[in-house]
């Protein structure tokens, strides 16, 4: 059965290292002298103290993780630290319902970036940091930040964590050592906020605005201090900056550790998840461009500028905004909604299905059209070269399968709650796959989550956690199987 001592001990530990990000909240609201720092210190204590007992039920705990309680540790991981994160905004009153609390913090650790605040301009400088704080941690993983800063606390079961966090069909290693590959990994992650900050700050934002639109960018989370996100500083330099940011987000990160540290730029040329990811920001920015300039009137420059921002924020699951697109052409909302769908390169701080299944998928079926011709040939299928394992491939179908039935069921039920057809669909495949902003004129990018019903809001908090987490490592925890003592 499940080792409850161990998951006790190993949140009581995370829950500690949220607090140590709620004081730092607290910090934030002391220096400009703000009315929410007693919610961050009611906060901090009583989430230490959660976590402190915690550690004490578990103080006896054999450190022995099985697969079966790193499903459950990191579901649980995610729920715990969103319920524990809204915390700050109902204190401060910032949010008045549990509900709305929740789906906000759920939206942020998840990156998906939907918010049912409306007007974020109001809010202290510690919130809106808050909010962004929880995008960055949750970009990579909860728990793989864990076992880079403090591997011991996960052991040997540190593979199984990262098995069932990570993002992606196939998880490549940088270093025998689990931990040491995730050092590096967010080596990079930290480098590539940094850099974006000094971008946007060198842009024209000050400091603080450069710190959190950084954050919200290479964790393409997508929450931003000003209502209207980019398009606040009407900045071409600051736009294409924000490109730059959410395109390198969207690569995956060991390939990128290489291409920068290692100097092996062209590795990422030979990458056939790379060339799909190039391949479709270029066809989907050309076609956009083409209908802004003959539909729209939009220039030459605006028209591009327009359409790659788009296109990279809805890719990358990002959901940062420089224009409304709720204004476009109805087909620029068929293609960006695909981008939604297809999502970035696995291993990266992206959602959505991942190029790499894609590419999997495209293979499968060029296979599939050659053996009608010839049945009895053995054709493999090969991703840069290396064969892919039949059961990698089942559990493609198996993926495929679910998360397109999960878009449908949830759409149905948003359907019968009064939600027009697009929005339903839009609303569900953005949270699924943790991208935020929907593609409709009431919920468009300059949107109203706080609209939805509370109980769809619960809906799309439990398609952002399944989402972000793969869908398979928050399901089993239905199956009976996962549950027997054998």
């Amino acid at each position: 059965m499940v080792n409850f001592p161990l998951i006790y001990k190993i949140i009581g530990s995370l829950l500690l290292l949220l607090g140590v990000m709620l004081a730092c909240c607290s910090g934030i609201s002391l220096y400009y002298m703000e009315d929410d720092m007693m919610a961050f210190l009611l906060s901090t204590l009583f989430t230490f103290s959660c976590g402190f007992i915690l550690k004490f039920l578990g103080r006896n705990a054999t450190n022995n993780l099985s697969r079966r309680d790193a499903y459950m540790l990191v579901t649980l991981t995610w729920t715990i630290f969103s319920l524990f994160g809204m915390i700050p905004f109902l204190i401060g009153g910032y949010i008045d319902n549990v509900t709305d609390a929740f789906f906000e913090t759920m939206s942020g650790f998840t990156t998906t970036g939907a918010t049912v605040i409306d007007d974020v301009e109001w809010m202290p400088h510690a919130i809106l940091f808050w909010r962004t704080q929880t995008q960055w941690i949750g970009a990579l993983g909860i728990v793989f930040f864990t076992i880079a800063i403090l591997p011991s606390m996960v052991g040997s079961g540190s593979v199984k964590v990262f098995a069932a966090e990570a993002t992606g069909p196939i998880r490549s290693k940088m270093h025998p050592r689990l931990s040491t590959t995730a050092k590096w990994i967010w080596s990079v992650y930290s480098g590539l906020t940094i850099a974006c900050i000094l971008s946007f700050y060198i842009g024209g934002m000050n400091l603080f605005d450069s710190i959190n639109y950084a954050m919200t960018t290479t964790a393409t989370g997508g929450f931003a201090p000003h209502n209207d996100s980019t398009a606040f500083f009407q900045s071409p330099t600051i736009e294409y900056t924000a490109i730059v940011f959410q395109f390198l987000a969207g690569i995956n990160f060991t390939m990128l550790y290489l291409a920068v540290f290692r100097l092996r730029v062209a590795n990422l040329f030979k990458s056939s998840e790379f060339k799909l990811y190039l391949f479709v920001i270029t066809v989907a920015t050309a076609w956009i461009m083409y209908l802004l300039m003959s539909r729209n009137g939009y220039g030459l420059e605006r028209a591009f500028r327009s359409s790659l921002f788009q296109v990279v924020s809805f890719m990358t699951t990002t959901g940062l905004f420089n224009d409304d697109v709720a204004l476009w052409p109805h087909i620029t909302w068929v293609i960006l909604g695909t981008l939604m769908f297809l999502g970035a390169c696995s291993g990266s701080t992206t959602g959505g299905f991942k190029c790499i299944r894609g590419v999997m998928i495209m293979k499968v079926l060029r296979n599939e059209f050659h053996k009608l011709l010839h049945p009895n040939a053995v054709i493999p299928v090969k991703i840069n070269g290396q064969p892919v394992a039949q059961q990698k491939l089942n559990s493609l179908l198996a993926f495929f399968a679910i998360f397109t039935m999960m878009v449908i069921l949830s759409a149905t039920v948003m359907i019968v709650a009064d939600i027009d057809n697009t929005n339903a669909v839009t609303i569900a495949l953005s949270c699924i796959s943790n991208v935020g902003p929907s593609l409709d004129n009431q919920i468009g990018p300059e949107m109203a989550w706080s609209q939805l019903p509370d109980f769809i809001k619960w809906i799309c908090s439990f398609l952002m956690l399944v989402g972000r987490l793969e869908i398979m490592s928050v399901l089993v925890l239905f199956t009976r199987g996962f549950w027997k003592d054998n």
